[in-house]
């Protein structure tokens, strides 16, 4: 199969087939198209649209996010998960109102320099929002390239990503590269999709190596799992009334600049600390642990409550020690098992 028959058969299915009314896609712009492959870096579309739109209805542009705060930001982003990413966001808004004034830039030079953007990401925005020229290698493209060219080799080989990106340039079309790029993650989210893909429906299928072998489980490679390794955490659930203390987590490891119940490696610090603030550890009730999944670790999260009558002279707030209040919440970042907890509570007052 030519270069041309390739591209021409991936335009005419996404003519047909192809994804045309996701919110991103709907008046797009420079800047709903950044938001929107920050967002799906590392998510799933059905997951990301929600935030999206809580996103963009709060930040219409970048001005808008400019005159925010990381908090808000974090907030919005809650329980998306991968918090860099907002992060990055926030970070690039401020470079490009010093450097391109307030403007989100159309050059692909300038856009790779921002944080959390690299070559397919660039790509990706310049291509489907001003149809520039662009090839783009996300997840997606990368498994149907190796299907159907019969690649051998894992995905995270430099080598392999090199060819990947040599073949990716060959066949992307001059004209209408948006929607051929458009096209190619929805084939590879819709039909060539990890498990079981959906090869009677393929528009690729005639050549494909994979479906031709009929071993589309060859292609790509996997690599071993591993066994993700075992942390613990124990979380002191502060809680007065509808109030609960959270302070801003610095540590580098997860969950730096979001809110969270004050959490030690174990039981004994937990209770050192709750002597130093003068709290009866005999009032501390056991809660129900459970298991938060990273992607390189599993946390066991351990939360002991304390219902204090009054508030303390130790429990003063600051811009990173609050009362967060369940009846009227502050715009801030929570992470996912923090959220969790207070929506338990939140259910028991509403």
């Amino acid at each position: 199969m030519t270069k041309y028959i390739f591209s021409q058969l991936v335009l005419n299915w996404y003519h047909k087939n192809g994804r045309k009314d996701l919110p991103w896609q709907i008046n797009k712009t420079l800047y709903t198209v950044w938001i929107s492959e920050i967002m799906l870096q590392q998510t799933t579309v059905k997951s990301a649209i929600p935030y999206f739109k809580k996103f963009i209805l709060n930040f219409p542009n970048i001005k808008s996010l400019n005159n925010s705060k990381l908090d808000d930001v974090l907030y919005l982003w809650s329980g998306l998960g991968y918090y860099n990413r907002a992060k990055n966001i926030y970070k690039s808004a401020q470079i490009i109102k010093k450097k391109y004034k307030g403007i989100f830039p159309d050059q692909f030079s300038n856009i790779i320099q921002l944080p959390g953007i690299g070559r397919s990401t660039a790509g990706a925005i310049l291509s489907l929002s001003l149809n520039f020229f662009y090839p783009i290698l996300d997840g997606n493209v990368k498994r149907i390239l190796v299907r159907y060219y019969g690649i051998s080799g894992l995905l995270k080989d430099k080598k392999i990503e090199k060819k990947l990106w040599n073949i990716i340039e060959s066949i992307t079309p001059i004209h209408n590269t948006g929607k051929f790029n458009q096209g190619m993650m929805d084939i590879g989210a819709s039909i060539c999709i990890s498990i079981k893909p959906k090869c009677t429906i393929c528009p690729l299928k005639k050549e494909c190596i994979a479906q031709i072998e009929k071993k589309w489980e060859k292609y790509p490679l996997k690599n071993i799992k591993k066994t993700l390794p075992q942390k613990i955490s124990w979380f002191i659930i502060i809680k007065h009334e509808n109030n609960f203390w959270l302070k801003k987590n610095t540590e580098q490891e997860i969950w730096k600049e979001l809110f969270c119940f004050p959490k030690f490696k174990n039981k004994e610090e937990a209770l050192i600390w709750l002597k130093e603030k003068k709290i009866n550890i005999n009032t501390c009730e056991n809660m129900i642990s459970f298991f938060h999944k990273f992607s390189h670790f599993i946390l066991h999260i351990n939360p002991i409550l304390i219902r204090l009558p009054y508030i303390s002279e130790f429990f003063k707030e600051n811009h990173k020690k609050i009362w967060y209040n369940l009846k009227n919440p502050q715009h801030i970042g929570l992470p996912r098992p923090v959220q969790k907890i207070l929506e338990n509570f939140k259910k028991n007052i509403f």
